[in-house]
C-alpha cells in the first residue's frame, strides 16, 4: 500500500516540538497535545487501531496487515511523528467495532478462506515469535500473565501472533478485549483507563439465527486447538468486556510499567555512588595532602641545589599544555562529546517533567534527534575553543570536522543498516522522504549551528594559561609498566563502565526486547554519577601520568574514560549472547551496527568530560605554583 508523507508534514513535526520545548507549562490542567483525555458517553465508538508487528528474535518490525489479518473496507494510516517512522510504528485503523460500556461475546470479525501461502505467512511469524500491537485510546495492547511460584502478575507489551507446540503451528484467532473504564463528578462520561487482551487458538461453531451468521466460542479449552494445517477456513472474533475501575486516567500507564521492577535499580545506584565515593576520597586526598604539600614546598625560596633536586610535575611545567598530536581530532572528538552530553542532559529534563511519557509515542527519539541537531551550537564552540589553546591555525578544516565526522559516521552506518532493512521489505526501514527530512536538518540547521558556535568560540580571547610552553620539548623518563598508556587506558575505563552497567541492563532491554523505560529520575542520577566519575578518574590519572614526568596528558585523559566504550560493546556482545534469541543475519547486522553507535556515542561523552576535567585541573595545580 503507497504511502506518501509531505514536506510540510516533517516541517510540522520539527516546529511543533521546538514550540512544545520553549511553551512547557507545569500545572494540574497540562496536557500534551495528542495525550490529553478522552471522555466518551454510554454508546460511543471507541477506535480500536493496529500498530507494527514486533519480534524479539529478530527486531525487524513488520506492517499489521502484511499477515491475512481481517481489514476494514479503506485502510487510513495515521500522521506520525519523526520518532514513531524511525522505531517502524505503522498506525492503521481495523475492522475492529468497539462501543463504551457495551459488552460483545464471540462477534464475528471476518471468515476467510486459509491458503497454502497464508499459512506459511501465519507459521514463519509464529515460528519468529511476532507479537501483535494495538492501540485503544493511546494505550497499547498489554497481556497479563501470572507468575504461578508468586502469584505476581506483569504485564508484556503486546499479544503473540500464534504459539509453536510439538512442531505444530495454533494461531490466535480469538482475542478477550478487557477495557476499564472510570468516571467521576469533575467530568462527563466516561475515560479509558486500561487496555488488556487475552489471545484463544479456537475453533468457533457459525449458525444462521434471523438471518445473521452468529459464531459460539468453545471456550476453556487448557491448550490451543486451532491447528493450522488442519483447517481450510478462518474465522477471526473478539469479546469485549467492560468492567468499571478505580484507577485514575493520570495513572493509567501505571500497569505498563510494572513490567521491570525499581528494587534492583537501587542496588545500581548504591554501586555508583560507592564508587563515586571511593573515587571523591582519592581526589580529595591528592588536593589536600599531596598537593597541597608539593605546592608548599614549591613556593618555598629554594636554593639551586634543592631546584636541581626537585622531581614530580613541577618539572614538566614547560611542556605541558604542549600542542598534542593530532589535535584537530581531539578537538572535535571533545566538541561532539559536550553535544552528545548537552543532548543527554536537555532530554532527561524534558522527560522528568513528564513531556517523553510513554503515552507520547516516538517523543523520546524524535526528541533526542532534533536536540542533538540544536545542539551543534555547543559543539563548533567548544571544539573552537580548544583548538585555539593550541593556537591552532586551521580553523576552517577543524570546523568542518565538527559538523561531519561524527554526525557523519552516524548517518552512514544507519543508512547502509536502513538498505538491509528495506530490503527485508520491514515497516522498520524509513522512508527516502523521512531520510531527505533528516539530512535537511543535519545540512539546514545543525551545519550552520556549528559554524555559529565556532564563530563564537574563535571570536574569544584565548583561554589564559597559567605557564609558558618551551620551544624544545623535554625528555619523558622511561615509566613503569603500570604507568604505560594502555594499561591506564583501559583501566580508567572500568570505573565509568561499572557505574552504569546495571542501568545498561534496563536501557537495552527497553531497546531490544521491547519493553517500556519510564525511570528517567534513576537515569538522570545515573549520568551525574557518570560524570562525576569520569571526571575524577580523569583527574587522578592525569596527576599520576604528570607526577612521573610523562606530560603527554591530553589524548590520554580523553582515553581514560572513553574507554568505558569498549566495555560498553563488548557488554552488548554478552547481552546478544545471554539474553537475546536473535539467528538471522540481517538482525545481527542491525543489533551490532545501532549498539555501535551507541558505543561510539557513550566513548565521547564520557571522554570530552574526562579531558575537560583533567585541563580545568592541570590549570588550577599549575597556577598555584610560582615558576620562575
Amino acid at each position: 500500500m503507497a504511502r506518501t508523507r509531505s514536506s510540510a508534514h516533517h516541517a510540522g513535526w520539527v516546529f511543533s516540538t521546538v514550540l512544545l520545548v520553549l511553551n512547557v507549562r507545569l500545572g494540574s490542567a497540562f496536557y500534551l497535545p495528542g495525550v490529553a483525555p478522552m471522555e466518551y458517553g454510554d454508546g460511543a465508538a471507541v477506535e480500536l487501531k493496529v500498530n507494527k508487528l514486533t519480534s524479539v528474535k529478530t527486531q525487524l518490525p513488520y506492517d499489521y496487515y502484511t499477515l491475512p489479518f481481517c481489514r476494514p473496507k479503506v485502510i487510513m494510516e495515521s500522521a506520525e511523528n519523526l520518532g514513531e517512522i524511525l522505531e517502524g510504528d505503522r498506525i492503521e485503523n481495523s475492522p475492529y467495532e468497539i462501543n463504551m460500556r457495551e459488552d460483545a461475546t464471540c462477534k464475528i470479525l471476518c471468515k476467510q478462506s486459509l491458503t497454502a501461502e497464508m499459512k506459511k505467512q501465519f507459521e514463519s511469524m509464529i515460528k519468529d515469535e511476532y507479537l501483535v500491537n494495538w492501540i485503544l485510546d493511546n494505550l497499547p495492547a498489554a497481556t497479563k500473565y501470572v507468575r504461578k511460584e508468586k502469584g505476581e502478575v506483569t504485564y508484556m507489551n503486546g499479544f503473540p501472533v500464534g504459539v509453536q507446540k510439538s512442531g505444530k503451528f495454533y494461531l490466535h484467532n480469538h482475542v478477550r478485549i478487557d477495557l476499564k473504564y472510570h468516571r467521576s463528578e469533575r467530568y462527563e462520561g466516561y475515560r479509558i483507563v486500561g487496555f488488556e487482551v487475552e489471545p484463544f487458538s479456537m475453533s468457533q461453531a457459525v449458525k444462521e439465527l434471523q438471518g445473521q451468521q452468529v459464531a459460539s466460542c468453545h471456550e476453556g479449552a487448557a491448550f490451543p486447538v486451532f491447528d493450522l494445517s488442519m483447517h481450510d477456513e478462518l474465522l477471526f472474533t473478539y469479546d469485549v468486556v467492560w468492567v468499571e475501575s478505580e484507577i485514575r486516567w493520570v495513572s493509567r500507564f501505571d500497569n505498563y510499567l510494572k513490567m521491570t521492577g525499581g528494587q534492583i535499580h537501587w542496588f545500581s545506584i548504591l554501586n555508583s555512588l560507592m564508587i563515586m565515593l571511593f573515587l571523591s576520597s582519592m581526589i580529595a586526598m591528592i588536593i589536600l595532602r599531596t598537593i597541597h604539600r608539593d605546592i608548599s614546598k614549591y613556593n618555598e625560596l629554594a636554593s639551586a641545589e634543592e631546584v636541581a633536586e626537585e622531581t614530580g610535575w613541577k618539572l614538566v611545567h614547560g611542556d605541558v599544555f604542549r600542542k598534542p598530536k593530532h589535535s584537530k581530532l581531539l578537538a572535535v572528538s571533545v566538541g561532539s562529546g559536550v553535544q552528545i552530553i548537552c543532548m543527554c542532559v536537555v532530554t532527561l529534563i524534558l522527560a522528568l517533567l513528564g513531556i517523553l511519557s510513554p503515552a507520547h509515542r516516538g517523543a523520546l527519539l524524535q526528541s533526542m534527534m532534533l536536540l542533538f541537531t540544536f545542539m551543534g551550537f555547543f559543539a563548533g564552540y567548544v571544539s573552537s575553543r580548544i583548538y585555539k589553546v593550541w593556537n591552532g591555525v586551521d580553523w576552517k578544516q577543524t570546523t568542518l570536522l565538527t559538523a561531519f565526522l561524527y554526525p557523519g559516521i552516524f548517518f552512514g552506518i544507519f543508512f547502509i543498516l536502513n538498505l538491509f532493512i528495506w530490503g527485508q521489505k520491514s515497516s522498520g526501514a524509513v522512508p527516502f522522504t523521512t531520510m531527505f527530512a533528516m539530512l535537511c536538518l543535519w545540512f539546514g540547521i545543525s551545519v550552520p549551528l556549528v559554524f555559529l558556535g565556532a564563530y563564537f568560540g574563535y571570536r574569544k580571547a584565548n583561554i589564559e594559561l597559567p605557564v609558558r610552553t618551551n620551544q624544545i620539548p623535554r625528555q619523558i623518563p622511561e615509566q613503569s609498566w603500570f604507568m604505560k598508556p594502555i594499561f591506564t587506558i583501559l583501566v580508567g575505563g572500568v570505573l565509568p563502565f561499572g557505574a552504569v552497567f546495571t542501568e545498561l541492563f534496563f536501557i537495552m532491554s527497553s531497546i531490544w526486547q521491547h519493553q517500556f523505560y519510564y525511570l528517567f529520575g534513576f537515569l538522570a542520577l545515573v549520568l551525574v554519577i557518570l560524570l562525576i566519575t569520569c571526571a575524577e578518574i580523569s583527574m587522578a590519572l592525569t596527576y599520576f601520568q604528570l607526577t612521573s614526568e610523562d606530560y603527554t596528558w591530553w589524548w590520554r585523559s580523553f582515553l581514560s574514560c572513553a574507554s568505558s566504550a569498549l566495555y560498553v560493546f563488548l557488554y552488548s556482545i554478552l547481552y546478544f549472547k545471554t539474553r537475546l534469541q536473535i539467528v538471522k543475519g540481517v538482525s545481527t547486522l542491525l543489533y551490532f551496527g545501532y549498539m555501535g553507535i551507541i558505543s561510539t556515542s557513550f566513548f565521547l561523552l564520557t571522554g570530552s568530560v574526562g579531558m575537560l576535567a583533567s585541563f580545568g585541573f592541570t590549570r588550577a595545580i599549575y597556577a598555584s605554583i610560582k615558576i620562575d
